[in-house]
């Protein structure tokens, strides 16, 4: 299979699987796509006897054509077992009742979504390394709003021949997820705080990836950039996977019936979640709407509303810190799907965005955008209410990032969303990674130490603390840079001089 740019007009200039995914980002600055996205209408009675697995090697294999069955089915192996996460399921599928499940996402190494594709994405990472016949050493640059940094430096740690830099808001993260990062084990990883907002991060990784200065001065010591966030397609198709496994999940269970539809709703920051679910329904998974679940940076719900897209707005430190973003990079991907592949299009938009802030759709675009796209957000105290209300009645935890999202299904009507389709809410991280919201959520002191908050928390509820958090606990923090977001650019050049 090959890959195009984004913003590309000219058809022939493509590139292969293994390309794409060693590079990361296109040279135009657009995101690599397919060229034609597989044509398959994934069934259930294809899928319903197969382990998340075995699952995981037909949807890789329709992406990344030039790796052997044998080399996917290690890499799978690899990733998804019983040492990478607690739940031989993987992605379990809660019921909370007849109209609600949660897709659980959160059983993996660091406790987050991340980890479905980021325990697998090293393993594809070096795949495509050798068949390109690299040998610089790769250098993970990665921008993380919380979750994406921890679970990318799980990942890489160690690794051979590559190292990672992740670049995090000092105060945009929880100390749970700041804890996690800043105590991570590795001789290949270095964790740098910016003051500054992942946007910040985000925009100055994408300049140096785009910048020939850089690539220039990387290559003069032998090294090259990758990115380790779901704008590199090595992060963003084994999304794909647990959608499916949803699906099958579903009807196993007899929530619903095979070929039956179903609605999600996504917590969104990125964008990479969410595209992932809507390429999923293009492989023949019967989803029927998306739901945009936003926090108070509501810049993704007021488009899927209005049809425009405008980052020139205040930015916000919620209680669900991971989607505190403003420029969703997958929204680009995106958009080439909703406005018919039309490279010209999304190029003009990409530049009105990233010149003045804003892009709009017409009329005619947003109709059809709606038809299966739709946002709306929720706000801290709101966040923090649906948490309460669902432990109060079910006895079920959920973290601040799904609560936006259960919270967001609740206020909308039978216009924007049919209830009598059954909704799955994308479940994205465990709850005690975010000891403030739990405790206000629960009636605990939240200005107690967040160790605290959490052992009070487990006493309660009875959840049990997690191991890996535990782990985390006992550890000694290793990292403590904080650099100016100006910086960011030179640390990197530093960096580079100075690896070994």
């Amino acid at each position: 299979m090959n890959y195009k740019s984004t913003r590309e007009i000219n058809p022939s200039n493509v590139k292969s699987s293994t390309f794409a995914a060693l590079h990361g980002l296109c040279e135009d600055g657009g995101l690599y796509i397919p060229e034609k996205l597989p044509d398959v209408k994934l069934t259930y009675d294809e899928l319903k006897d197969l382990s998340y697995q075995e699952i995981s090697e037909k949807i890789i294999k329709l992406f990344f054509t030039e790796f052997s069955d044998e080399e996917i089915k290690t890499a799978i192996n690899n990733a998804y077992n019983s040492t990478t996460f607690n739940d031989k399921n993987i992605v379990p599928v809660h019921k909370l009742n007849d109209k609600v499940s949660f897709g659980e996402l959160f059983h993996g190494r660091t406790l987050a979504f991340k980890d479905l594709a980021l325990s697998l994405f090293p393993y594809l990472l070096l795949l495509n390394k050798e068949k390109q016949q690299e040998d610089k050493k790769i250098l993970i640059l990665a921008a993380t709003s919380g979750d994406t940094g921890k679970a990318a430096l799980e990942g890489f740690k160690d690794v051979d021949g590559i190292n990672i830099v992740v670049f995090y808001p000092k105060n945009g993260v929880s100390p749970m997820q700041e804890e996690q990062m800043r105590k991570q084990l590795g001789n290949n990883v270095e964790i740098v705080a910016i003051n500054g907002n992942f946007d910040d991060a985000q925009s100055a990784i994408k300049v140096i990836f785009s910048s020939d200065e850089f690539k220039k001065y990387a290559n003069e010591h032998d090294v090259m950039f990758s990115s380790a966030n779901s704008i590199n397609i090595g992060r963003l198709f084994p999304q794909i996977i647990y959608y499916v496994t949803i699906y099958v999940n579903l009807v196993n269970a007899g929530t619903i019936k095979a070929g039956e539809e179903f609605n999600v709703v996504v917590p969104t920051g990125n964008f990479g979640n969410i595209l992932a679910g809507f390429i999923a329904k293009k492989l023949g998974i019967p989803i029927k709407k998306f739901i945009s679940a936003s926090n108070k940076n509501k810049v993704l719900a007021d488009f899927f509303q209005t049809g425009t897209y405008n980052k020139n707005r205040d930015f916000y430190a919620t209680n669900s810190p991971s989607m505190d973003i403003l420029l969703s990079s997958n929204f680009e991907r995106y958009l080439y799907y909703a406005l018919n592949e039309d490279s010209k299009r999304v190029s003009e938009l990409i530049k009105n965005l990233l010149s003045g802030g804003e892009l709009s759709v017409s009329d005619k675009e947003l109709k059809n955008i709606q038809n299966e796209f739709y946002g709306e957000f929720a706000n801290d105290e709101e966040t923090v209410s649906a948490i309460k209300k669902i432990y109060e009645n079910y006895h079920y935890l959920m973290d601040p990032h799904t609560a936006v999202a259960y919270s967001v299904y609740e206020k909308l009507d039978e216009k924007h969303l049919d209830k009598d389709i059954h909704t799955v809410i994308m479940s994205t991280a465990h709850p005690f990674k975010f000891p403030a919201p739990i405790a206000k959520a629960l009636g605990i002191d939240d200005t107690k130490e967040p160790y605290a908050i959490l052992d009070e928390v487990s006493e309660i509820t009875g959840v049990k603390f997690p191991e890996k958090l535990t782990e985390v606990r006992n550890s000694e923090i290793r990292f403590s840079d904080v650099i100016d977001k100006a910086d960011i650019q030179k640390f990197v050049k530093n960096y580079i001089k100075n690896l070994k």
